[in-house]
């Protein structure tokens, strides 16, 4: 009885029997209740006895209309502009009160012309995926199908189609909390918004590609170009370098506990996963004051004499008292891969040992009787299998890496540069693009510059993702560990 009814449904259905329905299709088509829906979106619902349904696309559809008008729709006109009308005090002589004139927000115009054209997109979207719906409801009608109560409905999204009722929250979520925004940053790289257009004092208006072009000039004026590449290359070395240094160091760490004839194994972790229990900014500040130019390191360094034997090498000024460690140019870059090492290495470490607790005892086992070394077991097994189970976790880490702000700016604090160039972009040779884009806009409010350094992050973040991917993690390899 059950196949009957699936089949019947199956000759009733225009999706189901392979006919292709279009928007088109389904005006030129459609009946009366179908065409109605042009107009009314919930009245193909109405003719069809689905009467909730048609209430709810029909509040949905007044409620459009209704932010669109009242709300979005004289932002939307604005934006060509983003404004005209500057803003301006005006003294009452006869009162001797200030008063302001109307003028226009160019950031609230952009913010608020984004958002609306989200939702017309939106709204198009639902506006023709309706008009398909209730063609498909005509069809069924006329071949005598069965239409769907709003309580069949309802179960359907609870059972059938559960994944959509899952997903429609974060998708809000998403859309709201990452799409906007970046959409709104993306918009901020074509204007001039800076320090000297300040809303809603000032106004700011589109300057098309000219922020992108002051990114990669070079002169005695803007020095952007040249502090750019600079930075891209340090963050690149940066984040392959602090990404692989802890990756390994966890696995080799990992290694040296878990074995056999390490003694007070729980001693080991216990040591290790207390620097994970401190928060990482407490840890950052500390050391960073451990090695700052007075702080105790260079004391004992001083004591010791190395800060003279430094000094003799020529690896340290003589004009200096002290070992610059996190002051100057190559020493600060290097001091900080060493302190991000102690910070994460015990961190993966944890990761590491649960992976290598589980690799297959088997092909261990047999390697041995093969006669493989311990090298070449780590070479040949251990480690294809960990980079093929921590591949997605190995690229979040280079991802995160790359937008490591906490490691390099509660390092640097008290960096300051002597490089003209770099200072006349408001950077230091410690920088990374997410640090410089920081100051930009917390110091020095040149937010147009900043997007556009934002847009460049995004897209070396997506292009090392999907090539890490399809190197490391994509295919079917499952067969190959198990």
């Amino acid at each position: 009885m059950k196949t009957e009814l699936m089949k019947t449904r199956r000759r009733s259905d225009p999706d189901e029997t392979g006919e292709k329905v279009s928007f088109r299709k389904a005006v030129k088509d459609g009946d009366f209740w179908t065409r109605a829906s042009l107009v009314v979106m919930g009245a193909g619902y109405f003719g069809r006895g689905q009467h909730i349904k048609g209430i709810l696309m029909t509040v949905i559809e007044a409620g459009f209309f209704l932010f669109t008008g009242c709300f979005s729709l004289p932002y939307i006109r604005k934006l060509p502009t983003l404004g005209t009308v500057q803003r301006k005090e005006i003294l009452d002589l006869t009162t001797l009160q200030k008063t302001v004139n109307q003028y226009d927000n160019s950031l609230m115009i952009l913010l608020a012309g984004v958002i609306g054209l989200l939702f017309l997109a939106a709204f198009a979207a639902l506006y023709i995926s309706n008009m398909k719906a209730v063609y498909r409801l005509q069809r069924q009608k006329e071949s005598g199908g069965h239409i769907n109560s709003f309580r069949e409905d309802c179960r359907e999204l609870i059972n059938g189609r559960f994944y959509v009722t899952l997903l429609t929250l974060p998708g809000l979520g998403v859309l709201l909390i990452n799409i906007i925004p970046i959409l709104f940053m993306i918009c901020i790289a074509f204007t001039n918004y800076d320090m000297d257009h300040q809303p809603p004092s000032f106004l700011f208006t589109w300057v098309g590609l000219e922020n992108f072009r002051t990114l990669f000039t070079t002169s005695t004026t803007v020095t952007f170009g040249y502090v750019f590449v600079r930075i891209l290359i340090w963050t690149l070395v940066w984040a392959l370098t602090a990404t692989a240094t802890t990756y390994f160091g966890g696995i080799m760490l990992a290694r040296f506990i878990n074995n056999r004839q390490t003694r007070w194994k729980k001693m080991w972790r216990t040591l290790f996963v207390i620097t994970i229990a401190i928060p990482q900014f407490v840890t950052l500040l500390l050391v960073g004051k451990m090695f700052g130019d007075y702080g105790i390191v260079n004391s004992i360094c001083s004591k010791i004499g190395l800060t003279g034997l430094l000094q003799d090498l020529g690896l340290v000024s003589r004009g200096l008292s002290y070992i610059p460690f996190l002051t100057k140019p190559g020493w600060a870059h290097v001091m900080i891969i060493l302190i991000n090492i102690w910070v994460g290495v015990p961190y993966q470490m944890l990761i590491a040992t649960g992976i290598l607790l589980n690799i297959p005892e088997d092909q261990l086992e047999s390697a041995r009787i093969d006669g493989a070394s311990e090298f070449q077991i780590f070479w040949r097994i251990t480690m294809p299998y960990m980079l093929f189970v921590t591949g997605p976790s190995l690229i979040t880490s280079l991802i995160a890496n790359i937008n490591n702000f906490n490691v390099i700016y509660l390092l640097t604090s008290d960096y300051v540069t002597a490089n003209m160039n770099y200072a006349s972009s408001n950077a230091k040779e410690v920088d990374l693009l997410v640090t410089w884009l920081f100051t930009l806009t917390n110091d020095y409010s040149n937010y147009k510059m900043a997007s556009v350094i934002g847009i460049c992050v995004f897209l070396i973040c997506a292009v090392l993702t999907l090539i890490s991917f399809s190197r490391m993690v994509a295919g079917n390899r499952e067969e190959e560990f198990q």
